[in-house]
């Protein structure tokens, strides 16, 4: 009896994929501008490296595989959220001088993370789910605009969705809707600016592991993380 295929990159796409998304929504505690132009959480400098390796994942191995790191970085993130939140209502040691500090900046870290956590899902899935279905469609051609068409469209979902959980009533109306637009703008541009390094990266990881999966007979329900 043999075992499930080996896969020489899937384990640490997985590692990585969990690990860049933790310190994505640590980050998002701090806003910053870039050029005076561009006002966003400092998450967005590290979110959009998740979608691509959610890209390497739906074109190499196919959305079921994909579907299994997207659950796997859920949890992660949910288990982080709830450690920090338990030593939150620990009381601070006598002497140690951080604690407002501390809860200044991670104590609204709960609040990222269900604000993540709802945008992430959702735009995951729908990045995934569209890339896999125009792979079908074009026949595994038009890589780069199948990225970009994928992305463009999960981004649009989870920047509301954490923008509207995260901030809204936390900062003001005008400030908000900046955030939104830098950060649905740096987040799209992002791939395209990287995608003579995306490319040639999915194209890698096809010939290493020797798999190019199209997803012609796959459930796409996002609830089968088990599958």
């Amino acid at each position: 009896m043999t075992g499930p295929r080996p896969f020489k990159y899937l384990d640490l796409i997985t590692a990585l994929f969990a690990t860049l998304l933790i310190i994505s929504n640590t980050c998002s505690t701090r806003l910053v501008s870039l050029g005076g132009v561009f006002q966003f959480d400092a998450g967005t400098l590290v979110f959009p490296f998740t979608y691509i390796l959610n890209d390497v994942l739906t074109e190499v191995y196919g959305f079921r595989r994909g579907r299994r790191v997207i659950w796997t970085g859920f949890l992660a993130l949910a288990l982080s959220a709830a450690a920090l939140a338990a030593v939150g209502r620990l009381d601070p040691a006598e002497g140690w001088e951080g604690a407002e500090a501390w809860e200044a900046v991670l104590g609204l870290w709960p609040r990222l993370v269900l604000a993540s956590l709802a945008a992430y899902f959702t735009g995951e899935f729908i990045n995934a789910y569209i890339l896999a279905k125009l792979k079908i469609k074009t026949g595994g051609r038009r890589l780069s605009l199948r990225l970009i068409g994928s992305t463009a469209a999960g981004q649009i979902f989870d920047t509301l969705i954490f923008a509207s959980i995260a901030f809204l009533g936390v900062i003001d109306w005008e400030a908000w809707r900046r955030l939104v637009w830098s950060n649905y703008v740096f987040k799209v541009g992002a791939e395209i600016l990287l995608l003579p390094l995306i490319v040639p990266l999915v194209n890698m990881v096809k010939r290493a592991e020797n798999c190019d999966f199209y997803d012609r007979e796959t459930d796409f329900s996002p609830f089968r993380w088990w599958d």
